[in-house]
């Protein structure tokens, strides 16, 4: 059984003291690949040094919305430099937050625009984080798709049925972490969407070190990509399908997405 994390924060400070050991666990369980994804300049910069130094790592460079009002003059230029390396297969993570009030609105907007022109430019994925703004996000979203086709995928996805159908409709992915694993009243609807996305437009990921599955949740410290099986399994549960039958459709998803190969590091890179 193959397995591809399609968003994992691997240089968070929480996975130095055993890193080797966490890539082991991964592969030990199936996983083949992880995309290690920036949040900021700094964050963009390390993810690509990991990359190369392991080849199961591949980057995705980027300003996270609750970081871009941290990011100093020159910080998306060293992004759009970063591009060029070959480890780098996808933009992100950007996108719209107004749960958090760290980055004026504005700029959140503005760049997540520029990460969505420069997806287009490149031909590059981009992968969105989109929290309590589902109606920002597509508004912007349906602009960028004026201008052409959009390659990506809604990263750790929460929205509601309806933010589901029009992603679909646009051309992006949803990707499913591990809050599709929790039980909790408030997390039906979100499982309802999970059972119901068309096969060939799922991903799922960790999103560590965050969204610990169940039944680890709460005992766990940290998340990491070898406990991504607890959320195939969970969806696949959903979805009345064997979590082997998930993890073949997953993993060509998230192939085909990204240019992963199942050997090296494919057309990506």
């Amino acid at each position: 059984m193959n397995l591809i994390d399609t968003h994992a924060h691997l240089d968070d400070s929480r996975f130095e003291a055993d890193f080797d050991a966490m890539l082991d666990r991964a592969a030990e369980v199936g996983v083949e690949a992880v995309l290690c994804v920036g949040i900021c300049a700094a964050s963009s910069a390390k993810v690509v040094h990991l990359a190369r130094q392991h080849e199961m790592i591949h980057a995705a460079v980027g300003i996270q919305p609750n970081s871009c009002a941290e990011a100093q003059p020159g910080d998306w230029d060293r992004v759009v430099e970063l591009v060029e390396q070959p480890e780098v297969i996808a933009l992100g993570e950007t996108g719209l937050d107004r749960y958090w009030d760290y980055t004026p609105f504005e700029m959140q907007q503005d760049y997540f625009d520029r990460h969505l022109r420069l997806s287009q430019e490149r031909d590059l994925p981009v992968l969105i984080h989109c929290r309590d703004c589902d109606d920002d996000v597509l508004t912007m979203l349906r602009d960028a798709r004026l201008r052409g086709p959009l390659r990506g995928l809604i990263h750790s996805f929460s929205g509601s049925q309806a933010m589901a159908d029009e992603c679909l409709e646009l051309g992006l992915y949803l990707s499913f972490s591990g809050a599709v694993s929790y039980t909790n009243k408030k997390f039906g609807p979100l499982r309802d969407v999970a059972s119901s996305v068309p096969a060939d437009w799922l991903l799922i990921e960790t999103d560590s070190p965050y969204l610990t599955p169940h039944p680890l949740r709460g005992k766990k410290k940290r998340n990491e990509p070898a406990l991504i099986v607890h959320t195939l399994e969970s969806l696949a549960a959903l979805r009345g399908c064997s979590a082997k039958e998930l993890a073949a459709q997953t993993t060509a998803n998230a192939r085909a997405l990204l240019g992963i190969g199942g050997e090296g590091r494919g057309a990506g890179g």
